[in-house]
């Protein structure tokens, strides 16, 4: 486990007492108030970890002096004292090494679900399905909003794809993990000789781009306006609104066609475009960076077979952190909070070790 020097400890607490005189003395121009706020409310929850690791060793230094007290009596008190003090010292110190670890600017941002059928035929679109209602409960249980950006679906009754945004406080330091393969082995109700067949599912998540992130300017733009397709009937467009967005720098190509106006279908399909670029940007400079990390857990690669989800023996496996749950029903009504919850830990198990190291 990291140990944090002590002369950092005083310097997160000097600087968390600096900004709270500065912004006490009412001096500072709006701008420079807002500057100063905001670095005191990210330096604040870690300046009360650095006091309680502070306060702990103080306390474990005491107490091992006391254990060399002539009186036998109180040395037994102070060693078993001193046996708590090392438990709670250890979980101060962990969590204090946590919050300097360095954070992901996007965890915070609201996130882009793409959902992709991949080799299984029919039974591979059905499953797609059941993952995104798997991750639309999960975000009701977590009060996000989800909104459908767009959709394929197939004639089995799933989805070849399906993009949803989902926005709400930390939803990509959440979701993040769920990039990859998701695979699953279940007998299709088609099946007739009930033998178990094996499909997989693509799913990436992005986080959402902000206006500010990415600069896109119209000449890279190539925008083509066609005649939406549809299953028939009231479904049909009968105007040119859906709308295709070629970049051409990239050779990124979005497509959007579920709204009946034009101009909606083309703020989606920006949208969509806007976070597909944040991405690629995130990655480049991730792939620029001296060592950069990429873990078993975080590295987002979506060609990597992440989790299979086993219908006959009702369990969930995540193949990057050897987790089995035997509570498959429960984890598609969006129960996932162990699964990503492990997933979490292990990613901050991870960037605590390349810490020490």
């Amino acid at each position: 486990m990291t140990k944090i020097p002590a002369d950092r400890i005083a310097a997160i607490e000097a600087r968390r007492d600096e900004l709270q005189a500065m912004m006490a003395t009412g001096d500072l121009p709006g701008d420079r108030f807002v500057q100063v706020s905001k670095e005191y409310a990210e330096l604040e929850p870690v300046a009360v970890a650095a006091a309680e690791v502070r306060r702990l060793r103080a306390e474990a230094a005491s107490l091992q002096h006391m254990t060399h007290d002539a009186d036998e009596e109180l040395r037994s008190m102070a060693s078993e004292e001193l046996r708590a003090n090392d438990a709670a010292l250890a979980d101060a110190e962990r969590k204090l090494a946590l919050s300097l670890l360095p954070k992901d600017a996007a965890d915070e941002r609201a996130a882009m679900l793409e959902i992709r059928a991949g080799v299984g035929g029919d039974e591979a679109g059905l499953f797609a399905g059941d993952l995104l209602r798997m991750y639309q409960r999960y975000a009701d249980r977590m009060g996000w909003k989800v909104e459908l950006i767009s959709a394929s679906p197939s004639e089995a009754g799933g989805y070849k794809e399906v993009v949803i945004g989902v926005e709400g406080r930390g939803v990509f330091a959440r979701l993040k993990f769920e990039s990859g393969v998701h695979r699953v082995q279940r007998v299709p109700a088609t099946e007739a000789g009930g033998r178990i067949h094996t499909s997989a599912v693509t799913v990436a998540v992005l986080p959402e781009a902000e206006d500010v992130d990415v600069a896109i300017e119209e000449k890279d733009l190539r925008v083509d306006i066609y005649r939406s397709s549809g299953a028939g009937g009231q479904h049909v467009n009968t105007t040119d609104s859906a709308i295709r967005i070629t970049h051409i720098p990239t050779g990124i190509v979005v497509t959007q066609q579920d709204q009946r106006s034009q101009h909606k279908n083309r703020d989606k399909a920006m949208k969509v475009l806007r976070t597909r670029l944040y991405e690629l940007e995130r990655e480049r400079l991730a792939n620029e960076r001296a060592g950069a990390r990429r873990s078993m857990v975080g590295s987002g690669d979506r060609s990597e077979r992440i989790r299979t989800y086993n219908f006959p023996q009702g369990r969930v496996t995540d193949h990057r952190i050897n987790l089995t749950l035997h509570r498959l029903p429960a984890i598609l009504e969006g129960e996932m909070d162990e699964m990503l919850g492990a997933l979490i830990a292990q990613d901050e198990a991870d960037r605590l070790a390349q810490l020490d190291g």
